[in-house]
């Protein structure tokens, strides 16, 4: 049985294609077709993030999902992507990132703090979190 509900992006795909709409946002001019979609899509992946790390009104997380999704996050350094793009991002989109950022950071494996470890040894995204 998979983990995965019909329809549901895996935390692989949402993280794939998150990174791709924010590329397509750094690359293309404001007020394209393809900006518009690709903000579309941000939005639409920071939401499926979102309800893998915190579930949803009908489903609990499930902590295997969030394993993947995290480990998806920092293979991907997905979060320094996001970090030098949120001017492109829209205010829920942001809203949704702070959860799922504030999830991240919170999360603790035993006596471990994995995403606070990732961050320490990744001293570009600490100044960008520094710098605003």
């Amino acid at each position: 049985m998979s983990i995965f509900k019909k329809g549901h992006k895996s935390p692989y795909d949402v993280v794939k294609s998150l990174t791709a709409a924010i590329n397509v946002l750094e690359v293309h001019p404001a007020g394209t077709k393809k900006v518009e979609k690709a903000t579309e899509d941000v939005t639409k992946n920071l939401v499926a993030m979102k309800a893998i790390m915190c579930g949803t009104e009908q489903h609990e997380p499930q902590s295997e999902l969030i394993a993947q999704l995290s480990q998806e996050i920092y293979k991907s350094d997905i979060i320094e992507l996001v970090l030098r793009n949120l001017s492109h991002i829209s205010f829920e989109g942001k809203k949704d990132f702070t959860q799922i950022f504030n999830n991240l950071m919170r999360r603790q494996i035993g006596t471990r703090m994995p995403t606070v470890e990732h961050f320490c040894t990744r001293e570009k995204m600490l100044e960008i979190l520094i710098n605003g």
